[in-house]
């Protein structure tokens, strides 16, 4: 019982350690000591377990808090975890993915997983250049490659360094085989989190035909209804309030937790998963969400502070001056990266 529930988390990284672990799963946090870090995880189900001496320290990557301290982003004052984290403000970058092979033809994609063209490649790194001050703790992509790619393209060029890791929880084989046996590179990992949850809106029969040809076929009106509409699917698909409905459910149950906590969370997915999530952050109306426009490859920044969150970015500006109006937190921490690294 108690193993089961430890693996309904998203994904797990294991690390062998000499340390006394005990767990306790409930509606509070469960704290993991092992020998040089501390580790917070969440859970939602009920239950006790406890571990005696065992050789395990665990790293969940699930929908609440863990915590790995980074010296980067460590508060200088010795205030208490539960002050620090009250007053803590945390970045939320959102980005649509880059061009994929079926942009570049001009079909509806939708939740069929294809990949990125060069141009796509591109615009993912370059994305990457513009958040490459901006901390980044956790990664949420949707289930598709292009998403995929566009997240772990963009952390290449991260000044941080640290390497992105999906998590994998498909079995307990994947779980075991996926295990991390030092502090140090954990310390040095970015844990990954695919949910089909994000994936972009499923525009069923449209899938794969191309929009000219299909427009001819069906009129201009009525696949601009199925495209712009908020509630009117496609045949056999999604509206963007079905999508939406999916998407922010997600954001609010897995990714605002992580917020809440303090960390930095960066998304990387597709234009309407990503507009609904925008709908919900700027509390936008049913009409204002349908003539929002994403840019492929720009990432947009958002600061959640005191239940807030707060765009700080422009989709538009060609420059990462441009694009961000930094707080004094995210200032301090790219001038620490600065000093580290210089």
């Amino acid at each position: 019982m108690a193993n089961a529930m430890l693996h309904q988390t998203v994904g797990t990284l294991q690390l062998l350690s000499n340390c006394e672990t005990h767990c306790k799963v409930g509606n509070n946090s469960v704290r993991l000591l092992p020998k040089g870090f501390k580790v917070e995880v969440g859970f939602s189900k009920r239950g006790t377990c406890s571990f005696g001496q065992r050789k395990l320290g665990v790293i969940q990557a699930s929908a609440s808090p863990t915590s790995i301290v980074d010296p980067v982003l460590s508060p200088s004052n010795n205030g208490t975890h539960e002050s620090r984290k009250k007053s803590n403000e945390a970045a939320l970058i959102l980005i649509r993915h880059g061009e994929s092979l079926w942009n570049e033809k001009n079909l509806f994609t939708g939740c069929v997983d294809v990949p990125l063209t060069k141009k796509g490649v591109e615009e993912a790194i370059e994305a990457g250049k513009r958040i490459s001050n901006i901390p980044v703790d956790m990664i949420y992509t949707s289930a598709l490659i292009r998403a995929q790619m566009t997240a772990m393209l963009a952390m290449t060029q991260h000044r941080r360094k640290k390497v992105p890791i999906v998590m994998h929880n498909e079995s307990e084989q994947a779980r075991a085989w996926s295990q991390i046996y030092s502090e140090d590179t954990i310390k040095q990992s970015i844990p990954v989190i695919a949910a089909w949850q994000l994936n972009e809106r499923m525009y069923g029969e449209l899938q794969g035909l191309n929009k000219q040809e299909t427009a001819e076929r069906f009129g201009k009106e009525k696949v601009h209804e199925w495209r712009r509409s908020y509630d009117i699917p496609p045949p056999n698909g999604e509206s963007l309030e079905m999508c939406a409905q999916r998407a922010v459910a997600y954001f609010k149950d897995n990714i605002e937790p992580q917020l809440l906590s303090g960390k930095n969370v960066m998304i990387a997915a597709h234009g309407n998963s990503l507009r609904s999530i925008i709908m919900y952050l700027d509390k936008l109306t049913s009409q204002e969400v349908i003539s929002l426009e994403l840019s492929t490859g720009i990432p947009m920044l958002y600061i959640f502070k005191e239940g807030k969150f707060i765009r700080r970015g422009s989709p538009v500006a060609p420059t990462e001056a441009g694009v961000y109006a930094y707080t004094r937190r995210l200032a301090q921490y790219r001038q620490k990266l600065d000093e580290m690294l210089n």
